[in-house]
């Protein structure tokens, strides 16, 4: 028998079951009560956090939201009137339909598209800013999708990654217990694994923000090392930088194909 048979059976009864969940769950996802009681707050940290770069690097940002759902993070960035393009990529079809119905006529800084997170369909250092919201805890390789999120970063960029916070009595109860319980293939890791996670891809200026009380979650950022020589944060062009940057992030050679 192939040694890696149970863990390929777990990975596709992950997949499986998020599939099933979120095809079902589409229609009806902006209206349930996770939206204003963890949901929104994670949009908001991620705004900030969006802000923040855009503060130290003065240029517009290439973003890259994972897990994206129906959208609403990248439809507020677009609406905000941020200097961004964003690219959203969930693995659930369904989920990206809905998220280009919401966007409003003549957006065109937004885009969507249904993807592997363990297999990131974009060409290296594509990307400035990595989002990834509230979905973590679906995929059964957490360090493979970590290693993806740095490969497609560029130099300098950061990833910023919010799930659950079960590493306290509130949060077991509500992570480990109960959505554990309803959603079944789920694993919500703790802070100190996430912290290996990031190290071990080579991220760099790991810190975290805790946030929500009766939903506790917790936002791990990390940057990738900027280039050598590349000059502070915001001074000078992308060319001086010793990258040039496209502003519409390439799709690889298989979704260009398909």
């Amino acid at each position: 028998m192939d040694a890696s048979a149970p863990a390929q059976h777990r990975s596709r009864a992950f997949k499986g079951d998020a599939t099933r969940r979120f095809a079902a769950w589409a229609h009806s996802y902006d209206r349930s009560i996770l939206n204003f009681l963890l949901f929104r707050p994670s949009y908001l940290t991620l705004l900030e956090e969006l802000h923040a770069w855009q503060a130290d690097h003065a240029r517009r940002c290439r973003v890259l939201d994972i897990g994206c759902g129906t959208g609403s993070f990248a439809g507020l960035v677009a609406v905000a009137g941020l200097d961004a393009d964003v690219v959203g990529l969930d693995f659930v079809p369904q989920m990206c339909v809905r998220a280009r119905g919401k966007l409003p006529i003549g957006t065109d800084s937004v885009r969507f598209l249904a993807g592997d997170s363990e297999h990131l369909p974009f060409a290296d250092a594509s990307f400035d800013l990595v989002t990834c919201s509230n979905s973590f805890h679906h995929y059964p390789h957490q360090q493979a999708v970590v290693h993806e999120f740095r490969r497609v970063l560029a130099p300098g960029g950061r990833v910023v990654l919010i799930d659950g916070f079960r590493d306290n009595v509130i949060g077991w109860v509500v992570f480990d217990v109960a959505v554990a319980r309803i959603e079944g293939h789920v694993h919500h890791a703790p802070w100190r694994r996430i912290d290996a996670y990031f190290r071990d891809a080579g991220l760099t200026e790991i810190r975290r923000r805790k946030f929500n009380l009766l939903f506790p979650a917790v936002a791990t950022i990390g940057s990738a090392p900027a280039l050598q020589g590349a000059g502070p944060p915001g001074g000078g062009s992308d060319a001086e930088a010793g990258t040039v940057r496209d502003p519409k992030p390439p799709l690889s050679r298989k979704v260009l194909a398909g």
